[in-house]
């Protein structure tokens, strides 16, 4: 009943009995008990509601949006951004951190990560025991149980400091790898929508994926599925670099090059202004040299699709990210690029609308799916004085 009513908005008791399947009086059983825990509220029956004029008046229910919240965290490289949204996934309130690069020991950034949490709870009007559910995402592989394995700097257990102990008060916690979040993202509200094969492309200053096979997200022993470490070793990609650190380290490179007209607009930009985000602008405004740089970009991206092509054969492949915004004429070259003599017919290739904040988007999904699925669980956990009043 209660997965009923999150999945619609009011409703009458008949239409919760014909939908569910449950016996009148099992359905009545299951709402009061619903409305007597603070999730459902009962609403003016349906003749007050001017609905009915003759009759019995039907009794009319809906979720209680303000009976929890959900948290969804983006804890990224350099930025953290915690959401706090109520159960419909309207957001109430966002904190965003800004961290140092490569200069967060371990402790530091959980202590950070929490703070932001807390900030964001602190600015809804909510505290930690209103958290039915919470999902964070982080820029390593995270296995089934939340923690990542040891990489050879350390830099996944840095990135990923045992959030999984660390935020242990959250009922219903899921720790999980970043790209695989915005994967959730495009396949509840994004381009991948009724999809279910499609690879998401976090994009930025690294490579990630979250790939989703037969509507099933994978995520292999250590979750290392979709680590794009590989493309150290393929010919025409080098690295796992993002193709917003390429497009910004390659115009740098032709500028110092003289490979750039000194008149032209990208020759203009202050070298402390020279990022992706500026040089795609520039190329969608026609500059020769800054299309020269999109173009050689969506050359690597054509050959990284075309590799991920061969190895999980999507219908889809979503550029996302911050980097979505302007990649349009990276995507449009790549597209021009796509071998035509692969096996598989080469994916489509499309771009996420779904901007910076699609880890926060899909973090958030993955909390509400597991707060629907555990709900009655958290509550019945509590004692009676957490109940919220009619």
């Amino acid at each position: 009943m209660l997965a009923f009513a999150w999945s619609t908005q009011d409703f009458t008791a008949t239409e919760a009995m014909d939908t569910t399947g449950l016996t009148r009086s099992t359905a009545i059983d299951a709402l009061d008990a619903l409305v007597e825990r603070g999730l459902l509220r009962e609403l003016p029956n349906a003749r007050l509601a001017g609905e009915y004029r003759k009759g019995r008046p039907a009794r009319r229910f809906a979720l209680r949006e303000d009976a929890g919240v959900l948290v969804g965290v983006d804890a990224g490289h350099v930025h953290v951004t915690a959401t706090v949204a109520d159960l419909r996934s309207r957001p109430l309130a966002t904190r965003r951190v800004t961290l140092e690069l490569d200069h967060d020991p371990a402790a530091e950034r959980a202590a950070l990560i929490g703070s932001a949490i807390d900030d964001a709870l602190l600015a809804a009007g909510r505290q930690r025991a209103d958290v039915l559910a919470m999902c964070v995402g982080v820029p390593a592989p995270v296995d089934a149980d939340g923690r990542s394995p040891q990489h050879p700097t350390g830099f996944w257990a840095r990135m990923n400091p045992d959030l999984v102990d660390t935020l242990a008060w959250a009922p219903n916690l899921r720790i999980d790898n970043d790209a695989s979040l915005a994967a959730v993202a495009e396949g509840t509200v994004g381009a991948a929508v009724g999809c279910r094969d499609y690879i998401t492309l976090l994009a930025g200053a690294r490579l990630g994926a979250g790939v989703v096979v037969d509507g099933v997200l994978l995520r292999g022993r250590h979750g290392g599925v979709g680590e794009m470490v590989a493309f150290d070793h393929v010919e025409g990609v080098g690295s796992a670099d993002g193709l917003g650190a390429r497009v910004g380290a390659w115009a740098a490179e032709a500028l110092d090059g003289g490979r750039v007209d000194p008149e032209g607009a990208l020759a203009a930009v202050p070298p402390d202004e020279l990022d992706a985000r500026r040089v795609l602008e520039l190329a969608a405004l026609g500059d020769p040299a800054a299309l020269a740089i999109a173009e050689r970009v969506g050359a690597v991206l054509a050959r990284i699709v075309s590799v991920l092509g061969s190895m999980f054969d999507p219908e889809r492949v979503v550029v996302s990210g911050g980097i979505s915004a302007g990649v349009e004429d990276v995507v449009a070259a790549a597209r021009r690029q796509l071998p035509t003599d692969l096996d598989l017919p080469a994916p489509d290739l499309v771009v996420s609308e779904l901007g910076a904040d699609v880890v926060v988007t899909g973090a958030l999904a993955a909390a509400s799916a597991a707060a629907r699925d555990h709900a009655l669980e958290v509550w019945a956990s509590r004692d009676g004085s957490r109940t919220l009043s009619a």
